[in-house]
């Protein structure tokens, strides 16, 4: 059986207004304790656009940073669950977080997305009736493993943007 994995606390601040919610980390992001570690997940450059800037060159903590800057949260709708390896399909025993819980802290929340369909279709479950105060977006996976290419899924995440402010004065 494979080990309990958790994921990590959400990166939010009172002026987020798109939550953006991926599965549970993968291994490498787990090794490293970062969103999205794994250098072929396409997280940071299909995200870059809407927050403004290319994410891609930066620091971590300057991108999360950047994030925060341009009114955008990020968390994961997994708290903990059995996994071997980083695949979405393989994840067991879910302990979901309370989303809703924390979108009611967001004062200036309109949009949560779902970064692949497994936080899709977990996400909306933990968000029940409170899904109608939000927007819900479905985004395709930035994962590698979603084997579509990245110029296939940018035109998606590109409309993340609509429920931000305008750049640069985010």
């Amino acid at each position: 059986m494979s080990a309990r994995k958790h994921s990590f606390p959400p990166v939010v601040d009172a002026r987020v207004r798109l939550l953006v919610l991926g599965s549970l980390p993968g291994e490498r992001s787990l090794a490293e304790r970062r969103y999205y570690a794994h250098p072929q997940n396409q997280f940071w450059r299909l995200i870059s656009p809407a927050a403004g800037r290319d994410l891609s060159p930066l620091s971590y903590d300057e991108r999360l940073a950047a994030l925060l800057a341009a009114h955008i949260g990020l968390w994961d709708v997994v708290a903990s669950a059995t996994r071997p390896g980083s695949t979405d399909a393989a994840i067991r025993d879910i302990e979901g977080h309370d989303i809703a819980a924390l979108a009611a802290t967001l004062p200036h929340l309109r949009a949560i997305a779902f970064n692949g369909g497994t936080a899709l279709r977990h996400g909306r479950k933990q968000l029940g009736a409170a899904a109608t105060r939000y927007e819900v977006v479905a985004l395709p996976s930035s994962s590698p493993l979603h084997t579509i290419g990245f110029a296939a899924k940018l035109p998606a995440w590109q409309t993340l943007a609509a429920w931000l402010p305008e750049a640069p004065n985010r």
